[in-house]
């Protein structure tokens, strides 16, 4: 199962690299998006009753595509192990993105030399925030910051369980990066303090993002050739609000010695100044360099799931010949 494994994500990469994103009306994940916003809405006046109403939609909108994913994987293995295989990886095709990721974060940075209402069209692709009003630095950090947290998000936290899962089980690897993308997907539409359905949801994604976020921060401090930035992110990567983003955006920030900066929510590693292009070209391939050091971490995983597992399954051989002895 373990050079399955490998296979699966050889190919789920391969085909990011190749193909990319695709379009968004064949895509699960924006299927998915389509689902959660129908399920956004006022069910009740009272706060109370829509974070209970939340913590329902938590529980059992994620298991939705991960039961679509391992059926598939399930259904595919049946036929032939090696259509399981592919099915699996794409799978993780779907789930895990980097290319998309460096790409819009690219076109964002060069935008910002020479056409500034282009660099906020194209930002929003990336956050959130309001952009009508940041200067071009400010869009760049943007840019740098999104690539450093979506590093974590759209790549490591389905990659490294699916590696961890796959040597045991194909179909549970499957169905765990499904599930994981869906409380992503589920906290990037609903995890706001105004909107209290979405309370649970932001609650599961830190907790399932707490692993992959530093994961992802010590292989960016690792890419830069700079391990004690950890060290020196850590004192930032608990300003902004959540538990988890700010430990890859922090330990960008500290490896490259630029401020990375949302106005009026936090400033990380301020003594720095907001990046300049060159700057924010040299983010986006340490992100890049990143990405390859998660798919090593992620080998590594795959080597190791099947040693783990004998070491925590019962000696079921040793025990089986102590009962056909008679011995107690």
């Amino acid at each position: 199962m373990t050079v399955q494994t490998l296979a699966a994500i050889g190919l789920a990469l391969s085909l990011d690299l190749l193909v990319g994103e695709p379009p968004t009306r064949l895509h699960p994940v924006a299927w998915l998006g389509r689902l959660i916003d129908r399920l956004d809405r006022p069910w009740s006046t009272n706060d109370r009753t829509q974070r209970r109403i939340g913590f329902l939609v938590a529980l059992f909108v994620p298991l939705f595509p991960a039961v679509i994913a391992g059926y598939l994987v399930v259904a595919m293995g049946g036929i032939d192990p090696f259509f399981g295989a592919v099915a699996a990886s794409l799978v993780l095709f779907l789930t895990a993105s980097v290319r998309a990721l460096l790409d819009l974060a690219q076109e964002v940075l060069t935008a910002t030399e020479s056409d500034l209402e282009t660099a906020r069209e194209r930002v929003r692709g990336l956050v959130g925030r309001d952009v009508d009003s940041l200067t071009d630095a400010e869009i760049r950090s943007a840019a740098v910051e999104s690539a450093a947290e979506n590093l974590a998000d759209g790549f490591a936290a389905t990659l490294l369980p699916f590696a961890l899962l796959g040597p045991i089980s194909l179909p549970a690897a499957a169905a765990a990066a499904a599930w994981v993308k869906g409380v992503n997907t589920l906290d990037s539409m609903l995890g706001y303090p105004s909107k209290p359905i979405g309370t649970a949801s932001a609650r599961l994604d830190d907790l399932v993002m707490a692993v992959p976020a530093r994961v992802t921060a010590c292989c960016l401090a690792l890419a830069t050739w700079r391990p004690r930035t950890l060290l020196r992110a850590r004192r930032w990567a608990r300003v902004p609000d959540s538990p988890n983003s700010g430990w890859p955006i922090a330990t960008l920030a500290c490896a490259l010695d630029i401020r990375l900066e949302k106005p009026g929510a936090y400033v990380l590693n301020p003594e720095g100044s907001l990046p300049s292009l060159e700057d924010g070209r040299r983010a986006v391939s340490v992100v890049g360099l990143a990405a390859a050091a998660l798919v090593v971490v992620a080998t590594v995983c795959a080597a190791s799931a099947p040693t783990l597992e004998a070491l925590v399954a019962p000696p079921t051989d040793f025990v089986a010949t102590r009962v056909r002895r008679g011995m107690p």
